[in-house]
């Protein structure tokens, strides 16, 4: 398996011959508005994709989005809905998303409703697990999406959080099931009001804690409400000893990550 970091939340996960593409954010920097109100009201995204990036999108097999609704351009932005719609790459999605992608002209193949049941997807299987974007006040004004679980034969177990924070139930379910490979949201991205609506640095250190597997963290320096940057990041993971399982890639890197075999997992 290849993790291919885009920017923000968007990234390609290459299994075997399939290219996922994840909640992509197409748009040049600043195309968007700013998503906080107060302070310093910078346009997003802060910075460019990266330039391997026009190359990348043209392996893209199939497109997986987390969520999209309510003005979440950060995971699907207009330029990305015409790059969709242009090439007809089927987008995976939960029912919820599939009529309002599908009104966009998108090639729409929704899963089931049910959250934790594993579904045919690449020769493996797919599930989703349920996401808090956002507690109190603020998360009744969220769009919570889903995360998903995929496991294809001959590549590590992979979790793609989805834009959560750290619940009971994402707590649960890595307990239970031990992802080889989790990419979480990292940037403790604030509105206004309330709390964060993401992970933060100590969510992100005590979901690692919580997995025997490796950690990718992105939503890191793209989004303007976006405080964590990859250095604090870093330093944190070296003050808990989890440097060498929580992973922070820049913009346009790529990560290799081998099937770790059981025994390794289990003393992890």
């Amino acid at each position: 398996m290849k993790i291919h970091q885009i920017r923000n939340a968007t990234i390609v996960c290459e299994m075997g011959p399939y290219r996922i593409l994840v909640d992509p954010m197409l748009g040049h920097k600043a195309e968007h508005p700013p998503l906080r109100i107060f302070g310093l009201r910078q346009r997003n995204p802060l910075v460019e994709l990266p330039v391997s990036a026009e190359a990348l999108l043209q392996t893209v097999t199939h497109c997986l989005i987390t969520h999209c609704q309510k003005g979440h351009f950060d995971h699907l932005d207009r330029p990305a809905t015409e790059w969709l719609k242009a090439r007809q790459i089927p987008v995976i999605c939960t029912p919820h998303d599939a009529r309002y992608l599908a009104r966009r002209g998108l090639n729409v193949q929704p899963l089931a409703e049910d959250h934790w049941h594993p579904q045919p997807f690449l020769g493996g299987t797919i599930s989703t697990v349920s996401c808090t974007h956002g507690r109190g006040l603020i998360g009744h004004f969220m769009e919570h999406g889903v995360g998903y679980f995929i496991q294809v034969p001959g590549e590590p177990g992979l979790y793609l959080s989805g834009d959560t924070v750290l619940t009971e139930a994402v707590r649960q379910f890595v307990r239970q099931h031990q992802p080889e490979v989790s990419v979480v949201p990292a940037g403790g991205a604030c509105m206004d009001i309330g709390g964060e609506i993401i992970m933060g640095v100590e969510e992100v250190i005590e979901f690692t804690r919580l997995s025997s597997g490796r950690v990718i963290a992105n939503h890191l320096e793209a989004l303007s409400h976006c405080p964590v940057s990859r250095e604090a990041l870093e330093a944190a993971a070296q003050d808990a000893g989890l440097e060498a399982r929580l992973l922070i890639p820049a913009d346009g890197a790529v990560l290799t990550l081998a099937q770790t075999p059981v025994q390794d997992l289990q003393t992890a």
